[in-house]
């Protein structure tokens, strides 16, 4: 294919993994990241390095952005040399997760400069953006798809799920809040398990063949938990703020989560008691400390 230059902004733990796919796929990159040493192993790959936001925005047509929290989404897009400065950029692909609000307002800050904004955040964490492995969630309308498509089909599966700036962002929150009530009630049970004396690994296989398997108990607890390693790689910051941008578009919505909110106050105790950097895995260790037991393989 000929090589089309793509803007990348945000090149860390999830992003730098798409950026190399996306280099290998034959793509010209421009990248930005505040972490030098982010960027480095790019630059060797053949990424070009820019100064800005706006300077990537002025060398590529389309430019995506990787990025932790809805304010600096907002500040990358709209803010001083922003996306919203570039001369060349006309879509912007945020595959971050900021919630509904925070997308329709970049999508109608950059309307204003003719630039068509696309939220399609991802999940599937480290080990799928390394494999192109992710679930792309789309929003953008029909007539734009078929430019975006191609480029998001890199990094992943792609699912065009909704024509409004704001859908691909609460198909994500539906996405994490499951994730994360998962790995809530399952630590629970299987701490329960333990302290009664049962052995952790065969509780969890004794659970993945029967109905309460889960994604807990299929990937994260047996990978992460039982070898104590605690490294499936998304922190419980992030989730813990996931959450708390699912529970305000529900309660904006008039949609109660009973559950959900549950599962926010383990996330907020878990975030305080580990700390926003600990691995999302770790908010096992509460419900292990409350009860005496350590989850572990023998």
């Amino acid at each position: 294919m000929a090589q089309q230059n793509l803007g990348f902004v945000g090149v860390g733990r999830m992003g730098g993994p798409m950026c190399r796919r996306l280099i290998e796929a034959g793509y010209n990159l421009i990248i930005f990241d505040t972490n030098d040493s982010a960027i480095k192993p790019l630059v060797e790959k053949g990424a070009k390095r820019a100064d800005s936001p706006a300077a990537v925005a002025s060398e590529a047509e389309i430019v995506l952005a990787s990025l932790p929290t809805p304010p600096i989404v907002q500040a990358v897009a709209l803010g001083p040399k922003g996306i919203i400065d570039g001369s060349k950029v006309k879509t912007f692909i945020d595959v971050s997760t900021t919630g509904s609000t925070y997308a329709k307002r970049v999508a109608e800050g950059l309307k204003s400069k003719g630039i068509l904004a696309v939220d399609a955040p991802v999940s599937g964490g480290v080990a799928g953006a390394e494999k192109g492995t992710l679930a792309v969630m789309v929003s953008c309308p029909d007539d734009a798809f078929p430019a975006v498509k191609p480029v998001m089909e890199v990094i992943g599966k792609v699912f065009h799920v909704g024509k409004q700036p704001g859908q691909g962002q609460t198909m994500k929150l539906l996405n994490n809040l499951l994730s994360a009530t998962a790995m809530a009630i399952s630590s629970e049970a299987v701490v329960m398990g333990v302290k009664a004396g049962l052995d952790a690994k065969q509780i969890i296989d004794v659970i993945n063949a029967g109905s309460g398997r889960n994604t807990a108990t299929m990937d994260k607890i047996p990978r992460c938990v039982l070898n104590r390693k605690f490294d499936f790689g998304f922190a419980i910051g992030l989730l813990n703020k996931d959450i708390r941008l699912c529970m305000e578009e529900a309660e904006s919505m008039g949609v109660p989560m009973v559950v959900g909110s549950a599962v926010r106050q383990a996330l907020a105790i878990g975030t305080a008691s580990q700390g926003a950097d600990a691995d999302m895995t770790e908010m096992i260790k509460v419900p292990e400390s409350w009860a005496g037991v350590v989850v572990e393989s023998k």
